[in-house]
Parts: structure tokens; C-alpha cells; sequence
């Protein structure tokens, strides 16, 4: 007899993946599909870090590596906290794994028991509310709208938080929105955080080299509440690493090295020769990061030059990441050829059908009149693909 578990009939699969899934299977059938639904960069990973896998492979790099990652990938990952962020973990506090959505999924897995509340500011990564399912926790969401920045407030935060939160799941700069949290915002947040001791912070930061705004904050840097912050991050965005699924964490020594316990009898190690290139990446020349992120601010602005000529559209302006996150709920009841535009995933739909452009629905991201829109493509495709976006939606009625 076909049964499966509760725990996987409970989640919902992935918007993002569907909707790529889809353009992909249009294209295969010979459509000139644009993507613009997947997170990642398209440039290719550098070649100084390509390199040094090469090097991995034809060297003794074959083997098991060690549960939490090599000892000097650790190291570089630790200087990379106190270089960069001001932020002092020993190489103890740090796990390496499978790309940042397993670091987080870890952290959750060895905080979370059932029924423990985890606040999850709206609208948020898909893949969020699903883990803090698998964990048996319960999602307390927290809505923000399109003329807030998509930012809670340290009001919403503090009404949120009962004797039941253990966590705050924060994502700066974000996905889907592109918001970025300013130090002082930061500084509001933790100073609620402070009188709760109960309640940690999972800071997904694998944006954090994708800003705009001038430099990256991390919520990690208040002492008040450093002891509870578990800070995830990666190689994967910064490097456009994305295929070779090395991310991290590192917070107090007794989590990760529950952390080390579960990924032991999960996973174990991640693979050794992403691990070498992760280290080329950590401790090689940064300027191909700077590059990238300057082409996805021109991209950027790009793309808000032309939603800002769409009436009706609302957005706001995107301090980082590689997404911008418009609300279209003034298209919601019009109509193409008898069939109305009733949500998202209908606005997404006819785009994909009629515009041949592939988005991801708002509501699965926990704001249903929006839209999110990556512009990690080229600038002749996101032209292109804006036009398509124009003419889709002067066709509805």
C-alpha cells in the first residue's frame, strides 16, 4: 500500500522550482521562454576558483572530508566573519554543509521542538515555512507591505514573541523583496530581542555581498544577543556558486556542534572538491564580486526604469539580491480571451503562457498580490522579457 508520512504530505512543494520547471519544459518544446524565476547568478563561477577545483581533482582531494568541513576552509570562513563583519567565531562555532539551505535547515532541526513558535517576517523564502514544518514547529507570520519596505517593525516583533517563540527567522538583504535592514533598524530589533532570552535568530545572509546600500549589517554584531544568533551564509550567491553547494553556519559552539551530530548521521561531509573551491573563493582575489554585484545594480535599475512606465504596479526600490518584488493586485479581475486574473499564480500563468516570461507567484512567498522577478539574466533578456511583461499585461482587459 502507497502511504507516505505526515511530515512530507505537510509541505507544499517549491513555487520557484515549479515555475522554472515549467519555462524549461516550454523551452524544450522549442519557446523562447525568459527566465526570470530562478535564484541564482547567471555568470560562471569564476576562473580562479574553477581552478583551484581542477587542482582538487587531480590532487589527493577524493576522500570523506570531515563532518563540519576541512580545517582550513573553517579558518577562512572565520577570518571572512572578523574581515568582513567584525564578528569573532572560532573555527568550533562553524559547520559547513550542503549549500546554506541545509545550514539552515540544520539549525532548525537541533532548535526546534514540536510546537515551538518561530516568527517568519512576511513576505519570506519559500523554503522557510516548510522547514520550520519538518521541524514541528509552528510559523508565526509577520506581515509588511510594498509602502514599508517589506520590514518588520520592532513593535510587530515585540507583540509577536510569547513564553512559546524560541526563533526569528531574518533574511537581510532579502529574498524575495531585495529589502535590506539598516544597522539603526537592526540595533530596534535586538533591543526587543534582549528582553526575551528565550528567542534565537536564524540570519540568513547569503545576499550579504549584493548590496547597494554601501556595506552589509548583520544582526550578529549586538552583543546583547550575539550568544543567540546563528548566522547562515554560503559561497553560492557572492560567487555564483550556486551548482556547487557549499554554505555554513556559525553561532554558540554547543549548537554547531549539535549541528555536527545531525549532519553526521544525514549527509556527512559536503563534497571535497567544492569545499577546495570554496576556500579559492573565501581567501582568492574579491574583485569578481564587486564586478557581479555592479552588473546586478545596473540590472536593477534596469528593471525598475520599466515597471515604474506599468500603471498600477507598485515597488519599492531593492537595497540588494538580485529580485525585485512588485505588487500587481491591480491586475487581479481583468481578463485575456474569457479567462480572468484572479491571484498570483493566474497573473504568473498567463505571463508565462502569453508573455513567455517564467516569475514566481507572490503568495507562495506569503504576499499574494505580488510578484517576485529576478534579474540575475542578461541585460538584452531582461530588456526583452520587460517589453513581453508590457504587452501581457496592456493585453488583459
Amino acid at each position: 500500500m502507497e502511504k507516505l508520512s505526515a511530515r512530507i504530505n505537510s509541505l507544499a512543494p517549491s513555487a520557484t522550482i515549479a515555475m522554472n520547471q515549467k519555462g524549461r519544459e516550454m523551452k524544450e518544446k522549442g519557446v523562447d521562454v525568459i527566465n526570470l524565476s530562478v535564484g541564482e547568478p547567471d555568470f560562471k563561477t569564476p576562473e580562479h576558483i574553477r581552478e583551484a577545483a581542477k587542482i582538487a581533482i587531480d590532487g589527493d582531494w577524493h576522500h570523506y572530508s570531515p563532518i563540519a568541513g576541512y580545517s582550513d576552509l573553517l579558518k577562512a570562513i572565520s577570518d571572512k566573519f572578523k574581515r568582513e563583519n567584525n564578528l569573532d567565531f572560532t573555527t568550533a562555532q562553524i559547520i559547513v554543509s550542503v549549500g546554506a539551505k541545509h545550514s539552515l535547515a540544520n539549525a532548525m532541526m537541533c532548535l526546534i521542538d514540536p510546537g515551538d513558535e518561530v516568527i517568519v517576517p512576511a513576505p519570506y523564502w519559500v523554503s522557510y515555512v516548510e522547514q520550520v514544518k519538518i521541524a514541528g514547529g509552528k510559523n508565526v507570520i509577520l506581515d509588511s507591505s510594498v509602502e514599508d519596505d517589506f520590514k518588520i517593525t520592532p513593535g510587530q516583533l515585540e507583540a509577536a514573541i510569547t513564553p512559546g517563540t524560541r526563533a526569528l527567522l531574518l533574511c537581510s538583504p532579502s529574498n524575495p523583496t531585495g529589502s535590506v535592514y539598516t544597522r539603526e533598524e537592526l540595533k530596534e530589533l535586538a533591543e526587543v530581542l534582549a528582553r526575551h532570552p528565550q528567542v534565537f535568530v536564524l540570519a540568513d545572509e547569503i545576499y550579504e555581498h549584493i548590496n547597494f546600500t554601501g556595506g552589509h549589517e548583520s544582526i550578529a554584531q549586538f552583543r546583547e544577543i550575539r550568544d543567540r544568533v546563528v548566522v547562515i551564509n554560503g559561497v553560492s550567491k557572492a560567487y555564483a556558486m550556486t551548482g556547487w553547494r557549499i554554505g555554513y553556519l556559525a553561532g554558540p559552539e554547543w549548537l554547531a556542534k549539535a549541528c555536527n551530530k545531525l549532519q553526521g548521521q544525514m549527509t556527512s561531509g559536503a563534497t571535497s572538491i567544492a569545499q577546495r573551491a570554496a576556500l579559492a573563493a573565501l581567501n582568492g582575489d574579491q574583485s569578481c564580486v564587486a564586478e557581479m554585484r555592479e552588473a546586478f545594480l545596473r540590472r536593477r535599475d534596469l528593471i525598475l526604469g520599466h515597471l515604474k512606465e506599468i500603471d498600477g504596479v507598485k515597488c519599492s526600490t531593492p537595497g540588494g539580491a538580485f529580485y525585485v518584488f512588485p505588487d500587481f493586485s491591480a491586475y487581479f479581475g481583468r481578463s485575456y480571451q474569457g479567462k480572468k486574473i484572479e491571484n498570483s499564480m493566474d497573473l504568473c500563468l498567463y505571463l508565462l503562457e502569453k508573455g513567455h516570461i517564467a516569475t514566481v507567484p507572490g503568495a507562495a512567498f506569503g504576499a499574494e498580490g505580488c510578484v517576485r522577478i529576478s534579474y540575475a539574466n542578461s541585460d538584452e533578456n531582461l530588456e526583452k522579457a520587460m517589453q513581453r511583461l508590457k504587452d501581457a499585461l496592456v493585453a488583459l482587459t
